[in-house]
């Protein structure tokens, strides 16, 4: 029997096992998660404390960790030693952002999709390649790192961005979220932590979730990371290692300043940090600033893809890693890939080794300059600011709404969005904010008709 009575305590969650069956903690455990996914529990709600719980359902103290770690395991709860367990704020969020799962009818405005237009050029050179004695090696297996003609080109493409690196410290991928997945994979192991901003990419909460990572938010000021939040959670809370997106990053679509690029390239030169930056978008930039991975290139394991500068189907990233975690890098993606696609590789250095890959950059350039004029014009008032060539907004929505309800609303005016509850790390309460991508349209006009749908929504 409990030695409290509980019948007039104010608990924030008190469950019934009454009915249960099988093993209590099991039982638990999926009453938990229902009640965080019903939304019974909100995102941010306290649980109580182990002991507490353990009393009222005249338990073991231990059954209850059990239950704890295990929804903890799935992402559902959010603890810090001192400050108790909080239902995650991206709990009964979706995780996946995939385009095209729904009605034609729907304007796609959640997942970043580039358009098609410049795959015309990239099927020009495959069809090419084809033509060559040797193309029937492009349908054979590849090295796992490369070639030393892809390595060449993976060197050439990040000294666009400021990177000055060489073929030896170049690994490639099969896109960037293989990329993150084998980097997630090689440093990184069961109950690590990784520090984070606040709102992040959601494939690195997917990923990291796989492996049993922790991300833990960083505090910030404003959108970038503070010296004294790192610090303090290497100290604190342990972290190993951070994620980070420079440039327009997502979902916030914020540059980082110099600054504090140079700031986190000491604070992890000090405490020994290694950094996941994710330059997916550094290239989008007119004139992009340089790279973590260029003031600390030991400590930095610097990610490029060509998805949204060039083609998301090439399915090409380069990876910039220091010699001490190259074999382990290696490894990593050849058991996820035994190798990279020797004809999209092989199609990514031809691009770039000829310039091809600067003119499609400048026309998407374009393109979504065009675009972002049309969001400023139709969400003036609602719209964070953004570079020009942004290729994805934030928006920020009048109090009534949350993330969720703004994206169930939208859907059913014929637009997909994605609330901010899908990138919130931590157990705070999400924003009440949705992000939009400016680029996955198919023309400037159906853009236009999605953000005027939108616009009545916020105005209501």
């Amino acid at each position: 029997m409990p030695v409290n009575s509980f019948d007039n305590y104010p608990m924030s969650w008190k469950p019934d096992l009454s009915n249960a069956a099988g093993p209590k903690y099991i039982a638990l455990a999926r009453l938990l998660e229902s009640d965080i996914k019903s939304g019974k529990l909100k995102a941010g709600t306290k649980l109580p404390p182990q002991r507490e719980l353990a009393d009222f359902l005249d338990l073991n103290l231990s059954t209850i960790s059990k239950v704890y770690k295990l929804c903890g395991q799935k992402g559902l709860l959010s603890a810090s030693v001192g400050n108790g367990t909080y239902v995650s704020s991206d709990a009964a969020a979706e995780p996946l952002l995939l385009c095209g799962r729904g009605d034609s009818h729907i304007i796609e405005m959640g997942a970043i999709v580039p358009p098609a237009a410049g795959n015309l050029k990239v099927k020009r050179y495959a069809e090419n390649l084809m033509k060559k004695p040797d193309a029937l090696n492009l349908f054979s297996y590849g090295t796992p790192e490369g070639t030393k003609r892809q390595r060449r080109a993976g060197v050439m493409w990040m000294r666009k961005s400021g990177l000055h690196t060489d073929m030896e410290h170049i690994v490639l991928a099969a896109g960037g979220q293989n990329a993150l997945m084998a980097a997630l994979g090689a440093f990184f192991g069961n109950d690590d932590k990784i520090g984070t901003d606040p709102l992040t990419y959601p494939g690195v909460k997917t990923a990291a979730k796989l492996f049993g990572i922790q991300l833990l938010p960083v505090d910030s000021r404003g959108p970038e990371m503070t010296e004294e939040g790192i610090r303090y959670a290497v100290q604190n809370k342990n972290i190993k290692g951070l994620y980070v997106i420079p440039d327009y990053q997502n979902p916030t679509a914020h540059i980082m300043s110099l600054e504090t690029r140079k700031m986190i390239a000491g604070v992890a030169k000090e405490e020994r940090l290694l950094v996941l930056e994710d330059g997916i978008n550094n290239l989008l930039e007119e004139n992009p600033m340089p790279p973590i991975a260029s003031f600390a290139p030991e400590q930095v394991v610097y990610m490029a893809s060509l998805s949204k500068t060039i083609s998301p189907g090439l399915r090409t990233a380069f990876i910039h890693v220091p010699d001490r975690f190259h074999e382990k890098l290696v490894t990593a993606l050849y058991a996820m890939n035994i190798s990279v696609s020797p004809l999209l590789a092989t199609v990514s250095a031809a691009l770039i080794e000829d310039g091809a890959a600067d003119g499609l950059m400048a026309e998407r350039q374009k393109d979504i300059r065009e675009r972002n004029r049309i969001v400023d014009q139709i969400l003036d008032g609602f719209v964070t600011p953004g570079g020009p060539t942004a290729p994805l907004r934030f928006v920020w929505l009048p109090p009534h709404f949350t993330g969720k309800s703004f994206e169930i609303c939208a859907r059913q005016a014929g637009v997909e969005v994605c609330g901010a509850e899908r990138f919130s790390v931590g157990n705070k309460e999400p924003e009440k904010a949705v992000r939009i991508s400016v680029v996955t349209p198919p023309t400037p006009e159906m853009l236009a008709e999605g953000l005027k749908r939108l616009r009545v929504l916020l105005r209501q």
